[in-house]
């Protein structure tokens, strides 16, 4: 009853007195709506921080992707720059072209042409007073083995008294290395020069220099044009030479030479 008198204005003053009617009305629905209009704004300060998180969540995950997508793309660009470098000095890499005095001098098999003719400059050269020319046992030209045609070749040089033939049974140039050490051990000498193809030299080299340790070797390289160029990108035949000759010398380092 206290209450509803406080929100009723008085009797002498309710009869034309429009403005305490409204007064009180208005009193009356501020008490009923202002709990609701707090936990409306309740409400919403909530929602705005979840919001606000939702929005600084977005920004910083769109800045992580910004920065890996820079330090992939600068990846990206040192790699390529990285492969296009390797390529221009990989030709240029597998030759080693570094003849020295030695006392024999040895001309590795698989070629017949510039690689005796590159050691017999060589030999005539004083590089060596011995010449072993390896030449696959198993191979036939016609009705004859290559070792007869060698044996042939030979005696019609003047340097024949200074030439000794290998035969060579093996097909690779691991096989080969310890195959030519037998015949080295016959002809005798510490120092051995080895003759072979430019692309072949560095893998040559480092083959026999772990299969027949007990020498020491020396390398000089003979050039076909044909068949192989440093600046292998110029032409087919020099492409294909330069990637399969890679191809041997990662199986030779990777996996052949721990065998």
């Amino acid at each position: 009853m206290s209450g509803q008198q406080s929100r009723s204005c008085p009797a002498e003053r309710q009869d034309g007195n429009s403005r305490c009617n409204s007064a009180v009305l208005f009193f009356a629905a501020v008490h009923v709506t202002l709990p609701d209009t707090l936990r409306a704004l309740e409400g919403f300060r909530v929602t705005s921080g979840y919001f606000g998180q939702s929005v600084m969540a977005a920004a910083m995950e769109a800045h992580r992707i910004e920065r890996r997508t820079k330090w992939k793309a600068c990846a990206g660009l040192v790699a390529g720059l990285f492969v296009l470098a390797f390529a221009a000095v990989s030709g240029r890499f597998l030759v080693v072209d570094l003849p020295r005095k030695s006392d024999v001098i040895v001309v590795l098999a698989g070629e017949t042409y510039r690689r005796p003719a590159r050691a017999f400059e060589l030999l005539n050269s004083g590089y060596a007073s011995r010449l072993i020319l390896d030449v696959p046992a198993d191979s036939r030209i016609y009705q004859w083995t290559q070792p007869e045609l060698a044996e042939k070749y030979i005696r019609s040089l003047p340097e024949s008294n200074s030439i000794t033939i290998c035969a060579i049974h093996g097909l690779s140039t691991k096989e080969e290395a310890g195959e030519a050490g037998r015949c080295l051990e016959r002809v005798g000498g510490r120092s051995i020069l080895l003759v072979t193809s430019d692309y072949h030299t560095r893998r040559a080299l480092s083959i026999f220099s772990r299969e027949a340790p007990t020498h020491e070797y020396r390398i000089a390289a003979a050039n076909d044009p044909r068949e192989f160029g440093i600046q292998w990108w110029r032409r087919r035949e020099w492409a294909k030479t330069n990637f399969n000759e890679w191809l041997r010398l990662a199986w030779w380092e990777l996996i052949d030479r721990w065998r």
